[in-house]
């Protein structure tokens, strides 16, 4: 067997967690205090005999399914599992219940301690710190804040890379401007 809820108990032994078994589903509920949610609940669960791992929050953020921006929402959720690692989100479209999770095989390797206590950091400061602040904007104003981040990260790789051509482009856009509009009278 690659891991056990034993050796995971262990793990969080060893962080001075509290935690309780949940053997009939295999895995282990703990939870930990967070500035952006109120209780923040984590689900350690393997699957296939232990030769699956799963550390996953659920009903990470509630109201989504007959929310106005949820296109937005969903679409920043992917947008956060693309620009971070081993966070992935998952939506279920009956109940509307949206989950952040880090999962992986085991197969035949052991889970080990450095790996367990990545994950679960992971977990926590990218949902509390990154993925919750940006998603509750999107829930608020229907656009991605991600993005405007992601336009000044662009220019500022212009600006190093080609000095002086955004001050071309400033110039190049505002000339554009002035043909296409035309005096009202």
């Amino acid at each position: 067997m690659a891991a056990t809820l034993q050796q995971i108990a262990k793990y969080l032994d060893n962080l001075g967690w509290d935690y309780r078994f949940d053997e009939e589903e295999d895995r282990i509920v703990t939870g930990v205090e967070s500035e952006n949610i109120e209780d923040f609940l984590i689900v350690v669960q393997l699957d296939e005999e232990g030769g699956f791992f799963r550390i996953f929050t659920p009903q990470v953020l509630a109201g989504v399914q007959d929310h106005p921006y949820k296109a937005a929402i969903l679409e920043t959720m992917l947008a956060i599992s693309w620009e971070t690692k081993m966070l992935q989100w998952e939506y279920d479209p009956l109940d509307g219940e949206i989950r952040a999770i880090i999962e992986f095989p085991l197969e035949d390797s052991i889970l080990t301690e450095k790996q367990f206590n990545r994950c679960l950091s992971g977990l926590v400061q990218l949902v509390d710190s990154v993925a919750l602040p940006r998603l509750r904007e999107v829930m608020e104003t229907g656009q991605d804040p991600g993005n405007v981040e992601i336009g000044e990260r662009l220019l500022l790789s212009i600006q190093e890379q080609a000095p002086g051509l955004l001050e071309l482009l400033e110039k190049a856009m505002e000339a554009r401007k002035k043909r296409g509009s035309f005096p009202v009278e």
